[in-house]
């Protein structure tokens, strides 16, 4: 299934559930969820778009491989429902393709990781360091099955010609041993380079940081050349954290992720997508 939606002064969001071939990004391998497009320009690049549901089973992050798609149009609204099939984690892939099978050294990953989001300031020399290791070795990301699967619902409702749009994440069905849901909404980082919120916060490139947590009641990510931008709010019992990544030809995304307990149940927030002046 392939869906795309018009929004208003050539902006439109598109959604499929057939694998994004031709990309030279690792994220490829993933499902993907509402992704912007700019007179079909789509504007993601390495980012997995709007609504996309991520779990964490302690330090283990748990992606989605894929999704089952069904739509409701009615007149200029739309329902879409993407019930999502995650299942896949990070690895390493060196010569030949072959997977790097290393548990412990994925345990440290998976520490590394958690310390970039509990102390940004250690991101510079964690990624570099990483990048440091990828050349020594000629290791790429790859995403493999993770012995793990479980669905998580997730339903877009849109009104043609506007660029609101409400995000309902249905996680009641999840089984024990997860300890948190991420909802990722995030597009490409050449395009949306800057970074604004009502507490008058305004950064730009590297300034934003690779995953620092937003107090303010309203946030949004601005591209200037493509005059576009995405914003959303504060949901009460979750946190909102902003980040953007640009390295190379391997990272580049930029936007927001909503962290919240499984026993919340479910998630819903609203996004706006404007076309700047």
């Amino acid at each position: 299934m392939h869906t795309e939606i018009a929004l208003a002064h050539g902006l439109s969001l598109k959604i499929s559930d057939a694998p994004s071939g031709g990309q030279p990004f690792a994220t490829s391998r993933l499902q993907r969820g509402l992704l912007l497009v700019d007179a079909g320009q789509e504007l993601a690049e390495e980012a997995v778009g709007f609504g996309v549901p991520v779990l964490k089973r302690g330090l283990q992050t748990i992606f989605p491989g894929e999704a089952a798609l069904t739509s409701l149009h009615r007149g200029s609204s739309w329902d879409i429902t993407a019930l999502f099939k995650l299942n896949l984690v990070e690895r390493f892939s060196g010569a030949g393709n072959e997977t790097v099978e290393n548990e412990l050294f994925y345990a440290a990953k998976d520490f590394s990781a958690a310390a970039i989001r509990r102390l940004p300031v250690l991101g510079g020399l964690l990624t570099a360091t990483s990048s440091r290791l990828r050349q020594m070795f000629g290791w790429e990301t790859t995403y493999v099955d993770a012995g793990f699967s479980t669905e998580v619902e997730v339903v877009y409702s849109l009104e043609e010609g506007t660029g609101k749009i409400t995000v309902e994440i249905d996680s009641n069905a999840l089984p024990p041993g997860i300890t948190e849901v991420v909802a990722m909404n995030e597009q490409g980082a050449h395009h949306f380079d800057r970074y604004l919120d009502t507490s008058g916060v305004c950064l730009r490139g590297q300034e934003i940081g690779r995953w620092d947590e937003v107090n303010a009641e309203e946030a949004w990510f601005e591209s200037r050349s493509r005059r576009a931008a995405f914003r959303l709010g504060r949901v009460k019992g979750a946190r909102l954290f902003r980040g953007r990544e640009l390295v190379g030809s391997r990272l580049a995304w930029a936007g927001f992720g909503y962290s919240f307990p499984p026993s919340m149940k479910g998630l819903r927030y609203q996004m706006r997508i404007e076309r700047l002046a």
